[in-house]
């Protein structure tokens, strides 16, 4: 954590509302996609690049964000993010012409990527220890909550007018009126940070390294890093297996309404809230390794209920499984990169978190969509079961590893 004034309440829960705005930006539309193929009078498959066209535009500007993020500290571009948001994201309240409304999308994902990985960082820098674990769990509880609930509100006011829930965007203007006057400057970026991180790697110079360094030199230096990476990839391609082929696997056993289906993905959501908001206290009883190894352990047996549901009431705990296990793995994710990457390049590598999370939602559907045509909906749930049940083979092999390097350490002592 870098020199900074104390946050206040009100700086953590500005903060912890606007990380709920990263999963609002697709998921407010999803259920007026519809309404705006019929307003627009295009097809469904151009109708759905207005929900999926931001994500790309997130994938491919998050770098550029953490490279600002780590130059003039994360409160500017975080708040420049917040307004750019609702610039973009609102427009379709006055555009009903398809092209000028995907413009205005992949401005949308634009500033969702300044405001991801501006929270991320200042997380990062405004908070230490259970603190900071707290805060990244928020986070992590306020995306799940806002992915079971924005969807809900998206649906109201489509009844209304297939353009009427782009107008939500603008809560982002409050949020960042709010933020200039409650999220107070880090420092990074300045002098003072400068200095502090110099002093960072003259006493810790396992955990910071030289800012000039490569990326490839610092994963040489950090191994762990990239598995993070795909940790996070991974967990986001899982949940959007839930998200694209859980609807499918509904309708086999007779439930095929969208406002029952929409109960199912909120299950989802509001179990990953929960334990989210408890994962400081569960990180601080078990440790981050193996409440992800219990998340990967929740996400076998989930997957493995979802091929044998048979009923209403049997496809509910394969969802809520699956969220208490994506509420542990989003927070690890985010502290491991923290405590792995440099002080001074932490906007950097918490960027890639957003490419790595983003290309596994796009590619989810890429991957596990032959397996429908090939074995059904079902095969889609026995191949991500055996996906997780690595997982937990891999994990555990880590962590032994660990335990018997830790143990012989303790010997030569």
């Amino acid at each position: 954590m870098s020199e900074t004034q104390t946050p206040t309440k009100a700086t953590l829960w500005v903060i912890v509302a606007s990380a709920t705005l990263t999963i609002m930006a697709g998921a407010i539309l999803g259920p007026v996609v519809p309404q705006i193929q019929s307003g627009l009078g295009v097809s469904e498959s151009l109708a759905g690049l207005i929900i999926t066209t931001h994500a790309a535009f997130i994938v491919l500007t998050s770098p550029i964000a953490g490279a600002l993020v780590d130059r003039f500290g994360p409160r500017r571009p975080y708040v420049f993010g917040l307004f750019l948001y609702a610039v973009g994201g609102s427009a379709g309240l006055f555009i009903d012409a398809f092209v000028p409304l995907l413009l205005s999308r992949a401005v949308l994902g634009v500033g969702v990527a300044f405001v991801y990985t501006g929270i991320t960082v200042l997380i990062f820098d405004l908070y230490e220890g259970q603190r900071m674990d707290r805060a990244l769990g928020l986070r992590s509880g306020a995306n799940s909550f806002g992915g079971a609930t924005w969807p809900v509100v998206g649906g109201l006011l489509g009844t209304i007018s297939w353009q009427l829930p782009f107008g939500v965007y603008l809560v982002a203007i409050p949020l960042a009126l709010l933020a200039i006057a409650t999220v107070p400057p880090t420092g990074r970026g300045s002098a003072a940070h400068g200095r502090s991180a110099g002093e960072a790697k003259r006493t810790d110079s396992a955990r910071s390294l030289d800012g000039s360094a490569s990326v490839v030199s610092i994963v040489r230096r950090r191994p762990a890093l990239p598995f993070v990476y795909l940790l996070y990839f991974g967990a986001n391609a899982l949940l959007f297996a839930i998200v694209v082929f859980y609807p499918q696997l509904l309708a086999t056993i007779g439930v095929t309404s969208s406002s029952y289906i929409g109960l199912y993905l909120a299950a989802n959501g509001i179990a990953g809230g929960v334990s989210g908001v408890l994962y400081d206290r569960l990180n601080r009883r078990f440790g981050r390794h193996l409440l992800v190894l219990v998340a990967f352990a929740f996400w076998t047996a989930a997957f493995a209920l979802a091929t044998r549901a048979g009923s209403p009431l049997s496809a509910l705990p394969p969802v809520v499984l699956f969220g208490l296990g994506l509420g542990l793995v989003f927070p690890s994710s985010f502290a491991w990169i923290e405590s792995l990457a440099p002080t001074s390049r932490q906007g950097q590598f918490g960027s890639y978190l957003a490419t790595f999370g983003y290309v596994g939602q796009f590619l989810s559907p890429i991957v596990f969509g032959p397996i429908v045509t090939a074995f059904g909906v079902r095969g889609v749930f026995g191949a991500a079961t055996l996906a997780a049940a690595l997982g937990v083979g891999a994990i555990t092999l880590a962590l032994a590893r660990r335990n018997s390097v830790e143990y012989r350490l303790r010997k030569v002592r």
